[in-house]
């Protein structure tokens, strides 16, 4: 009597002795992809050259509508000649007073990070001052004017 005996009906896989409707080797390959769609053809928007001068500008952005950062200095420096060393929160109170009529509305939106908006730009205007040498840097959160910051006249 042989030990395995085949049924003659199914075809068996020669890898791993299974039907092949069910083996992994006999599965049929499944279908290609579909082909892409075929582009549409290009059409141009631009007037055609007329000589063969290329000219190049840069692509003009729209105006700003935020208020500049270096608009906060003088208010900044006046601030703190007349106040002294103030901390975050109660210097950007006092500019907000200050710049109250010259705040656009995007400067009363928060950031993507949820940060109002001029309350970033005054705090990137502090460090640029901080690099200039007009405010020290040494107190984090204190707001203080050096000998140069206190010497500039606005």
């Amino acid at each position: 009597m042989a030990p395995y005996i085949r049924r003659v009906a199914e075809e068996y896989c020669d890898l791993c002795d299974l039907p092949l409707s069910t083996c992994v080797h006999g599965m049929p390959k499944p279908p290609p992809p579909p082909p892409p769609a075929p582009r549409a053809p290009r059409v141009r928007t631009s007037t055609p050259r007329t000589s063969g001068v290329r000219t190049t500008s840069a692509p003009t952005r729209a105006p700003s509508r935020v208020t500049d950062q270096s608009k906060f200095r003088p208010h900044i420096v006046r601030i703190l000649k007349q106040e002294g060393p103030l901390e975050t929160e109660d210097m950007l109170l006092e500019l907000e007073m200050a710049l109250e009529d010259e705040l656009l509305e995007r400067d009363r939106q928060p950031t993507p990070t949820g940060e109002v908006r001029w309350h970033q730009s005054a705090r990137m205007e502090r460090k640029a001052m901080i690099d200039a040498g007009l405010m020290a840097g040494g107190k984090p959160g204190i707001w203080e004017l050096t000998e140069a910051g206190r010497a500039v006249a606005y």
